[in-house]
């Protein structure tokens, strides 16, 4: 947050006052008549501006894009933000409480699957799939739930579209843990590794029970 100062308008108001009053009580086409306006003002605007220098107010700076050095990456945490940006819209757009609850979960998991990615850059394509099709073709469902729900009417159309939908985002929140849990496979195989070579090491070095 950065503060910026909100200039008033009551110097300018000043200013237009001063030239209105000079004008109806002197003749403007004599040039010192109009010199000494210009002076005038100038003093008035100098003087209102000190007296009424505005409000300062906070505004929010800017992200900054940072650089993980890999543009594929880059692109990933980009268009992840963007999307969850998204489906935060439609989560406040979207009063149906069990809908909310339902797209807060996808957002929570999506962030970790992206996440996820910075972490370890052997997910990359994996994630790069998710963002390319489930992640849009999930904020496309809630966008039709969006618009359905807006229109305030019932029908077979509409209600039993937007019944599809609520149970589809169930299975897509399923879905979206099971994505991160694979996520982790290389992970997981590599400590499993680091625990082979531990134990075989303290094995070795006679550090580990026996096991009978």
């Amino acid at each position: 947050m950065r503060e910026i100062r909100k200039k008033s308008v009551v110097p300018v108001y000043a200013v237009a006052a001063a030239w209105l009053i000079y004008a109806l009580f002197f003749p403007l086409y004599l040039l010192w008549h109009f010199i000494l306006l210009i002076i005038i003002v100038i003093f008035v605007y100098l003087l209102f501006s000190k007296l009424f220098p505005g409000k300062l107010i906070k505004v929010k700076e800017p992200e900054k894009e940072t650089s993980t050095g890999n543009p594929e990456l880059d692109a990933i945490i980009k268009d992840g933000k963007t999307a969850i940006k998204e489906m935060g819209r439609l989560y406040a757009s979207i009063p149906e409480t069990s809908v909310k609850s339902k797209i807060m979960e996808i957002m929570n998991i999506s962030e970790k699957i992206i996440k996820n990615a910075e972490s370890d850059r052997r997910d990359i394509p994996m994630t790069r799939k998710f963002l390319n099709y489930y992640l849009p073709t999930t904020i496309k469902l809630l966008h039709a739930y969006d618009r359905m729900y807006a229109q305030g009417i019932g029908g077979d159309n509409i209600s039993g579209t937007m019944v599809r939908i609520e149970d589809m985002l169930d299975t897509i929140a399923k879905a979206y843990k099971k994505q991160l849990d694979a996520l982790f496979a290389h992970e997981a195989l590599d400590i499993e590794t680091d625990i082979q070579v531990m134990d075989g090491m303290l094995r070795r070095e006679g550090l580990k029970d026996k096991e009978f």
